[in-house]
This record gives C-alpha cells, structure tokens and sequence, in this order.
C-alpha cells in the first residue's frame, strides 16, 4: 500500500543544504494523496512570514514496489 509524506523543514540560515540537510521532517504517513498535500499546504505556506523560510515537498513511498535502479 501506498503511503505519502511530508519531508522539509524550516530554514535557520542562508546556506540552503546546510539548513536542510540533516534536519528534514519526516510528517505522515498519509494514506492519500490530498490528505499529504492539505498537510503540506498548511506547513508551507499557513503563516509564513517568508515564504522562502520553510520548504517542504510530498515523498511517494510504495513498500510493495521495488527500489529505483541506480545503474
């Protein structure tokens, strides 16, 4: 089955990779799509001074499926 997340955080400083890097939020699952992007929305954008201060995105994750070949 399906399972969707919310990954991201909020940045503290400039250097992007460094603010988001080690400290990814992992918020779910959801067992919906739009249950994952109504949280999403909320987190992102609800009361954000600087829009640019919080980044989040939506990770499909399908445990019956098989990982992506990297080859």
């Amino acid at each position: 089955m399906a399972q969707f997340w919310v990954v991201g955080g909020e940045r503290t400083g400039t250097d992007i990779e460094q603010a988001f890097g080690r400290r990814e939020r992992w918020i779910g699952p959801f067992g919906e799509y739009e249950s994952a992007r109504k949280e999403w929305e909320r987190r992102s954008w609800n009361g954000a001074v600087e829009p640019r201060a919080a980044r989040y995105r939506i990770e499909h994750i399908d445990p019956d499926s098989p990982p992506p070949c990297t080859d």
